[in-house]
């Protein structure tokens, strides 16, 4: 790697070049910020080791301006012992780490290796993240329904803010898509996305994997641990299917929301946390709190931004995109040139009511693609339940009032027209009257 220099103290580069050096690095010096950057615009470097007290400069301003120049630049401080506080500032503002003067070879030799660990994994993670791409559909998150549309406007607007945003929907509706996506389009972009999937622990595993324990302080609990907001420090927390999270934990979350402390399980010592909160439910969290089980104070904490995920079967217009989406993703990713649908399979997926949302249309769509034989896909490749006409108990010449028959007549048109204006064209009424019976039988 080659790594700049810079403090005010020759003495102090002098040593540290030959440390660099000794560990088969190369080494430039720079006496001050101003040549420093000089350097970074005309020369590339890995590493900088930069001195807090830089003479009349301030070394935090100095690492400012070098980040700017240089985003990738990983900025090591050199800081006195009085100046240790300064020193995680600046970490938190950018450095990759911090060494305490006087410092000896061997800690600038163990710096090095961690710089060049971490570049290793951040290399694996690209990697993986472009395995991960070619194996997943690619995410599609637009949609022609105007009411998803506004859905995904709010959602995206609050993403720049550091308010907290609470994602509700039935499973399947890509609630923990849309949190990345809220995460990607944050200021915390850069910082990790960390994941705490509420249901899957105990509340004592569940309370130690969010706030991290220390030694002894529960059977197992063999060493210091740091917990999931420590490891989103600085980005974004994504709390899944919170409304099963314990009410012995909820006090907790609580006070990191409203006061950004937390306390690792057997610690008395407040810390502070800068984490940006997601939250995802399937449960209606207004129902939960009314029954004793969600916490009020953490509800209304939750409900600053809160957006709602509608299911696939409230979203006609997607519908045939979606799954022509998964289709060329799966052929291609099969090596198969299954290319369209047959129109029994288009006015199936419209008929069906899609309980599994958009996990089920994909699992379906891959099948079908897997059992294909020709380029279109048609009935046969479909699970069984696609070739029975939709049960209902209301039937033309049952024992059922006009309203009964007049509603399920309407929900099949809806549920096999793309649009809003084809049902209405269908059912021979105007748009705006199918509107207002919709709404006022609740229909999707």
């Amino acid at each position: 790697m080659r790594i700049l220099i810079v403090d005010d103290e020759a003495s102090i580069r002098r040593t540290t070049a030959i440390a660099v050096q000794t560990t088969g690095h190369e080494a430039v010096e720079a006496p001050t910020g101003a040549r420093a950057l000089k350097l970074l615009e005309t020369e590339g470097f890995d590493v900088c080791f930069l001195d807090v007290k830089l003479g009349a400069e301030d070394g935090l301003a100095v690492m400012d301006r070098l980040l700017q120049v240089a985003p990738g630049l990983a900025v090591v401080m050199f800081t006195a012992f009085a100046s240790i506080a300064t020193a995680v500032e600046a970490m938190r503002r950018g450095a990759f780490d911090f060494i305490p003067k006087p410092f000896t070879p061997e800690q600038i030799r163990q710096v090095l290796q961690k710089i060049i660990r971490t570049r290793s994994l951040e290399q694996r993670v690209r990697q993986l993240e472009s395995q991960l791409a070619d194996e997943s559909p690619e995410i599609d998150l637009t949609s022609a329904e105007p009411a998803l549309q506004r859905v995904l406007e709010i959602a995206f607007k609050a993403a720049d803010t550091p308010a907290t945003v609470l994602v509700l929907g039935p499973s399947g509706t890509g609630k923990n898509v849309l949190a990345r996506e809220i995460h990607r389009r944050s200021a915390q972009r850069e910082r990790p996305f960390v994941t705490v999937n509420c249901p899957s622990l105990s509340r004592e595993l569940l309370e130690s994997e969010l706030f991290g324990h220390v030694k002894g302080s529960f059977t197992g609990a063999v060493q210091d641990t740091f917990g999931k907001v420590t490891a989103a420090e600085g980005g974004t927390l994504f709390l899944d299917e919170i409304g099963e999270m314990p009410l012995e934990i909820q006090p907790k979350l609580l006070r990191l929301l409203q006061d950004r402390e937390y306390e690792r399980v057997g610690e008395a010592r407040p810390r502070r946390a800068n984490v940006r909160v997601v939250a995802a439910s399937n449960r209606n969290l207004a129902e939960e709190m009314k029954g004793g089980r969600f916490r009020e104070d953490l509800f209304y904490r939750l409900n600053v931004i809160t957006v709602a995920l509608p299911g696939l079967q409230e979203r006609p217009a997607d519908l045939l995109r979606l799954a022509g989406n998964y289709l060329a993703f799966f052929a291609r990713r099969l090596g198969k040139k299954v290319a369209a649908f047959a129109p029994e399979v288009t006015a199936a997926f419209r008929a069906y009511a899609w309980p599994g949302n958009l996990r089920e249309l994909r699992n379906v769509v891959e099948r079908a693609v897997i059992l294909a034989a020709g380029d279109t896909l048609t009935l046969a490749d479909l699970p069984e339940e696609f070739a029975r006409p939709p049960a209902s108990a209301v039937q033309v010449g049952a024992r059922v009032t006009l309203d009964e028959l007049e509603t399920e007549h309407l929900r099949r048109i809806l549920a096999g027209s793309a649009t809003l204006e084809e049902a209405a064209r269908t059912l021979g009424i105007d748009p705006a009257t199918l509107y207002r019976k919709r709404q006022k039988l609740g229909l999707p």
